[in-house]
């Protein structure tokens, strides 16, 4: 990570020429020695909630605690991580293939990983038989020019063996420690984070989580320094004992906001002979540091670029929101989004990502703020944590955000901008981004604040069917669709992402058995201020079922809702759609003169409480035509634990109401 406060608190402490590694008398709770396995591990079974578990982890054990680099003289923190499992099913085999990801920046700063141990344990005719790790078995894959991945494969794991890994890591980044997740997908018997700090550094912490993370150990240890010299250190430990598995759940951000964990972040250093260093106390001190940053606050301040080009995109237009659109839309159509989120530009100007054509989102979002601040339009960073990211904590910590979108105010109106793709119209930003909120800098008077980002687009689905069923029980006729907001921009991603219309309609018709379609049309595609417009001639077979002189059927056909998500009696947990949303379902079904109702579903409406959503459902026959109308509302996106119950009860009406079959009767 490139830190103008980092290599502050380098040449601080070099200064100091001081070296730490504190040490402790007091001894653990437990011992955990690799290579040493207790009989009773190859016993360990999973019971109750998780007796379907594949393994139990039977401990997780992390230390970090700090040394003075060998080859810089400044700060390095270790971390060291010894972890075991038992294995009980072929489906826990995965476990035995580990990885380990290290960072590296341009200033030649990096993560090393300076030792690894790792064994497989079989017990065979009463005797424990050892599988060490192969030299074969080890790989490095570089995944980017920032991130390494080091890959470890144990041999000989089958059902009831025990793994284990050990291994220790070296990083310059201090900024950041590594955090620890106390939760996992599979049954922890015990996690431990062991943290020792020097007195000189200053960290803030969060934690997070729905399970109460223990901490029996907070005190004042002493340190062993260079020849001579004592300081203190403070040392914390952190437990879970027993911790279930983290069942996965539908419509959340990131589960890592449900785990317990808990993170680091430098406040400021306090060094002998030195006054202390603020770096990251207060939200002005953290966005002076963005406003003095190259690849932030610089890099939009750099004009020359945008001097060169302004005019040829502007062409004299003076309206403010023309102007605004004009400029977005030059980014989106001359910047393609690499898929990599950041907040600091990987340039110090604006024209070297506009030459490589290519960028992550702060290099794209930069650097259309660079242009809009030259145009003499006043626009704003935004700082995000995307959902897979995870929720910022909210107070001032620079390292909960990886994404920078802009903000701008227009006749008494806020418009978002986000160039990341280019079928974001101004005033909407990917869904990706969509945590509900995000923190807007003011770079000239170091001053922000928290700004929602719930999105105010009409996010809406209507389905038109109009058919009519022929004597040999076909559905003829035309399928309309219509989607606006997030349904539009995933219909629009989903439609350029493949080589061909044909291999779109191909996708299409996968899972809708029975589905021939003709004279497929789109409208609106790059009208991003217009509805997007299907339509279609089909002919649908095998929908229909004829039993002597009755015919059955499900009128919502392939669009109705098949499956009630939300499985699980309790739920602790908010449920997170992202954004609200309107499903519209019209058919409209002409039968034979011959033919006559005989058994119609009774329709329904169906409401949570203070008007949060509803479904409802109705039929209306007249002649030999047959109008079914469904919609579903959920009327916000985030929904509290204590709501799920009614809201689960909602989907289920919704699943058993659409299932319903309407019959028909041939008359004698």
């Amino acid at each position: 990570m490139r830190n103008t406060a980092l290599k502050i608190l380098m040449v601080a402490l070099c200064a100091s020429s001081i070296s730490l590694h504190a040490q402790t008398n007091q001894s653990p709770k437990k011992e955990f020695k690799f290579g040493k396995i207790e009989p009773s591990e190859f016993s360990a079974k999973a019971i109750g909630v998780d007796s379907a578990a594949s393994a139990i982890k039977l401990f997780d054990v992390g230390n970090c605690y700090f040394e003075l680099s060998s080859s810089g003289g400044g700060f390095v923190y270790v971390f060291e991580r010894h972890i075991r499992y038992k294995i009980l099913n072929k489906n826990g085999y995965d476990l035995a293939n580990f990885k380990i990801q290290l960072y590296k920046n341009s200033n030649a700063a990096k993560e090393d990983l300076s030792s690894m141990d790792a064994a497989t344990y079989n017990m065979v005719d009463g005797k424990m038989v050892i599988s060490k790790l192969n030299k074969d078995a080890k790989f490095t894959e570089e995944f980017n020019k920032n991130y390494s991945i080091k890959k470890f494969a144990l041999p000989n794991v089958k059902e009831g063996s025990v793994i284990e890994f050990k291994y220790r890591i070296k990083s310059d980044f201090i900024f950041t420690l590594r955090g620890w997740k106390f939760q996992s997908d599979i049954p922890t018997l015990w996690s431990e984070y062991n943290v020792k700090i020097p007195e000189y550094l200053d960290y803030k912490h969060n934690t997070s989580g729905y399970y109460r993370i223990g901490h029996p150990v907070h005190e004042t240890i002493n340190a062993t320094y260079v020849s001579g010299l004592t300081s203190t250190a403070t040392y914390d430990k952190y437990v879970i004992e027993n911790a279930p598995a983290l069942k996965d759940e539908p419509f959340v951000t990131t589960m890592d906001d449900y785990t317990p964990r808990i993170s680091f972040e430098l406040r400021g250093t306090n060094f002998p002979q030195d006054i202390y260093r603020d770096y990251n106390g207060s939200w002005g001190k953290i966005i002076a540091g963005l406003a003095e940053r190259e690849d932030f606050g610089a890099f939009i301040n750099k004009n020359s670029f945008a001097k060169s080009v302004l005019p040829g995109i502007l062409k004299g237009e003076k309206d403010t929101l023309l102007c605004t659109k004009l400029i977005l839309n030059y980014v989106k159509n001359n910047i393609k989004w690499n898929d990599d989120y950041d907040i600091y530009a990987n340039a110090i100007n604006p024209k070297s990502i506009f030459e490589k054509k290519t960028g992550s989102s702060a290099d794209i979002n930069l650097s259309l703020l660079s242009l809009l601040k030259e145009a003499k339009i006043i626009a704003y960073p935004v700082l995000l944590s995307t959902r897979e990211n995870g929720e910022h904590p909210g107070y001032p910590v620079i390292s909960g955000f990886n994404n920078v979108i802009g903000v701008i105010q227009i006749g008494g109106k806020t418009f978002f901008l986000d160039a990341t793709d280019k079928d974001l119209p101004i005033g909407m930003i990917n869904s990706e981004s969509l945590s509900h909120q995000g923190f807007y800098v003011d770079l000239k008077s170091y001053s922000g604040n928290w700004i929602s980002t719930e999105p105010t687009w009409a996010n809406e689905k209507t389905f038109a069917y109009n058919l009519s069923l022929n004597k040999e029980n076909k559905l003829v006729g035309q399928i309309n669709q219509y989607s606006k907001g997030y349904a539009a921009l995933s219909l629009r991603d989903k439609y350029r992402k493949t080589n061909s219309e044909s291999e779109f309609l191909k996708n299409f018709k996968k899972d809708k058995t029975g589905l021939e379609l003709s004279n497929y049309k789109i409208q609106n595609l790059d009208n991003l201020d217009e509805l997007l417009t299907e339509s279609m001639d089909v002919v649908i077979e095998d929908n229909v079922e004829e039993t002597g002189n009755l015919v059955y059927f499900t009128p919502l056909l392939f669009e109705r809702t098949k499956e009630n998500l939300f499985k699980h009696d309790e739920r602790k947990f908010p449920v997170d759609f992202a954004f609200p949303f309107k499903e519209t379902y019209r058919i409209t079904l002409n039968f034979p003169e011959d033919y006559e109702i005989d058994k119609l579903p009774k329709g329904g409406a169906y409401k949570l409480q203070d008007n949060n959503g509803d479904f409802s459902i109705s039929y209306v026959t007249q002649g030999n035509a047959l109008m079914v109308k469904s919609v579903i509302n959920i009327n916000k996106s985030l929904y509290t634990p204590e709501e799920y119950f009614d809201l689960k009860a909602l989907f289920k009406a919704i699943v058993e109401k659409q299932a319903e079959q309407i019959v028909l009767k041939k008359k004698v």
